[in-house]
C-alpha cells in the first residue's frame, strides 16, 4: 500500500509515523522545526488520515505499506522517526529491512505484547451513532466512561468528521477487528545491526525496565533518553526537549 504523506524541507530525507488514531499532520510543529535542515515526510499509516482503509493491521503488513512507499519516494534507505504504534512500525521496518532504515527513532513504546488498554476506547467509539446532528459535545459524552481524560478525548475526537452524515476519518472497523495486532509484537529473535534510540517519557509506564532486555536482544545498539515531564505522548508534553533530542539524533 501506497501511503500519504506530507512533506517540509529539503536536505537528507528523515520519516515521521504517527501513534494510534494519529495522522501524518499531528507532527506538523516538530515536522516544521526539523524540516530546517531535513526533508522531513509524515506518513498516514493505514487506516488513518488520508491513506487508505484495508484489513490487516500487524505490524509486518504496516512495515511492508512504509518499505513500499520508501520505494514509489525514490528512497532507498533512510532514518525512521516513530511514536507509539509508529514506532512498532519502524522497528518492524528495520528488522524486516535493516538495509533500508539508516537509523531508527523509537518515541515511548517497546518490542513487547501490550494489553488491550484501548480495546474498550475502541468499543466506545464503535458506539456512537453517526447521525446527522451529532455534536462533538455527544460524541464526547460517550466516550467519557471508556476515557476519563478530556485531552484524549479531544485527540481520538479529532478523526470524527460532523456535518451531513458523520463518518470517521479512521477505518475503525479495520481498527477494532486488528486490535490483537495493534496490541502484539510478532518477531522473535530478529536483530537490527543499526543505531537505535529510545526516546522515553518520564511519566510515561510504556517502557519499563522489563523491556530492556527483549529490546537489546533486538536493537543491541540501543541507546535510551528520558524527557523527564513527559508522559507518553513525548513530543506534545515538551516539545522543545523532544526536539532537542531528535535534531542531535539526525545530524548526519
Amino acid at each position: 500500500m501506497i501511503l500519504n504523506t506530507i512533506s517540509m524541507g529539503d536536505g537528507p530525507p528523515v520519516l515521521l509515523l504517527h501513534g494510534l488514531f494519529g495522522q501524518a499532520r499531528n507532527f506538523a510543529s516538530l515536522q516544521r522545526h526539523l524540516a530546517e535542515n531535513l526533508r522531513v515526510i509524515a506518513l498516514d499509516l493505514r487506516n488513518h488520515g488520508a491513506s487508505p482503509h484495508a484489513p490487516g493491521m500487524s505490524y509486518r503488513t504496516m512495515a511492508a505499506d512504509v518499505l513500499e512507499t520508501m520505494t514509489a519516494l525514490d528512497l532507498p534507505s533512510c532514518p525512521i522517526i516513530g511514536h507509539s504504534m509508529g514506532g512498532k512500525t519502524a522497528m518492524a521496518a528495520a528488522l524486516l529491512a535493516p538495509e533500508r532504515v539508516s537509523k531508527l527513532i523509537v518515541m515511548d513504546v517497546a518490542p513487547v505484547r501490550y494489553g488491550p488498554h484501548f480495546a474498550a476506547i475502541v468499543a466506545a467509539m464503535q458506539r456512537i451513532d453517526l447521525v446527522p446532528g451529532l455534536t462533538r459535545a455527544q460524541a464526547d459524552a460517550i466516550l467519557a466512561d471508556a476515557e476519563p481524560d478530556p485531552g484524549t478525548r479531544k485527540f481520538l475526537l479529532s478523526n470524527l468528521l460532523l456535518g451531513g452524515v458523520p463518518q470517521w476519518r479512521v477505518g475503525l472497523a479495520h481498527i477494532a477487528a486488528d486490535m490483537p495486532d495493534i496490541s502484539d509484537w510478532p518477531f522473535a529473535d530478529e536483530a537490527y545491526p543499526g543505531p537505535v534510540l529510545f526516546v522515553l517519557g518520564g511519566q510515561s509506564r510504556y517502557v519499563r525496565p522489563e523491556h530492556r532486555p527483549g529490546i537489546l536482544r533486538h536493537f543491541p545498539r540501543a541507546r535510551f533518553v528520558t524527557i523527564k515531564n513527559a508522559g507518553h505522548w513525548v513530543h506534545a508534553d515538551d516539545p522543545e526537549g523532544v526536539l532537542a533530542v531528535l535534531k542531535a539524533a539526525t545530524r548526519l
